[in-house]
């Protein structure tokens, strides 16, 4: 397909009674990677890439056009890079949920690309199950980050973000209020998850069982209201919970 095209055919409805495909689009520069991508993703029976894209212009006149459930973007594309089509995409009214697909391990970048809605981050070294792995979850409402990423993308939150998002309760607020509903216990537990901690190495940090883990992360989530680990992060550095004080 030539590379100034951006598109495939135009897919076919699902038949009656037939489970809908993922429709996904690919947008990356490198022609050979992204057609390859292409091949492997039309092996999955529940997939279908229904375009592709080599730079962030191309990449809203496609998703303006075919409306996709997933964009597979890549960071570094000439022209509009991966974080420009992002801010891009944030003021337009779209409901594709963006999988960035990078080579770059430049932690900045994903707690911009995260902050900017991405749903999920996947590195191009990872296992092509992985990456279909994640399509499928976020496809599904999740976010998607391996366990590397998530404690590289938290711990960056917690050293370097400063800026609370838009619609974000005031910090003072919002943390008593927080820390009012939450147990000493509690708090060293969301400061942990929230610099990247896993279940396992909490419990021998502080001396507990990972049952024990369990059952406090389950009593947070209710408390605040998140639904999981990277939420529960999310909010925690958001509102200034991440240090446990």
């Amino acid at each position: 397909m030539p590379e100034d095209s951006g598109t495939q055919e135009e897919p076919s409805p699902a038949a009656p009674g037939e489970a809908a495909k993922i429709r996904i689009v690919v947008a990356d520069d490198h022609p050979i990677f992204r057609d390859g991508l292409c091949r492997l993703l039309a092996l999955e029976p529940d997939f279908q890439v229904v375009a592709q894209a080599h730079d962030g212009r191309q990449v809203l006149d496609v998703l303006q056009q075919y409306e996709p459930d997933i964009l597979l973007l890549d960071l570094k594309m000439p022209g509009l890079d991966g974080l420009a089509t992002l801010q891009r995409l944030q003021t337009s009214k779209h409901k594709t949920r963006v999988i960035v697909l990078t080579a770059s391990e430049d932690k900045n970048e994903f707690v911009q690309a995260m902050k900017l809605g991405t749903a999920g981050i996947v590195l191009k070294q990872s296992a092509t199950d992985l990456l279909i792995k994640s399509i499928r979850k976020v496809n599904a409402g999740e976010i998607w980050l391996d366990s590397h990423t998530t404690a590289a993308v938290m711990r960056q939150f917690a050293t370097g973000a400063d800026d609370v998002p838009v619609g974000a309760a005031p910090a003072s607020s919002s943390r008593e209020r927080e820390r009012s509903l939450l147990s000493q216990r509690e708090r060293e537990i969301v400061a942990l998850v929230a610099q990247g901690f896993k279940n396992k190495e909490m419990a021998e940090k502080m001396f507990i069982s990972e049952q024990t883990v369990k059952n406090h992360l389950h009593n947070i989530f209710d408390k605040l209201g998140v639904s999981d680990r990277l939420e529960l992060a999310l909010y925690a550095i958001h509102n200034n919970l991440h240090m446990g004080k």
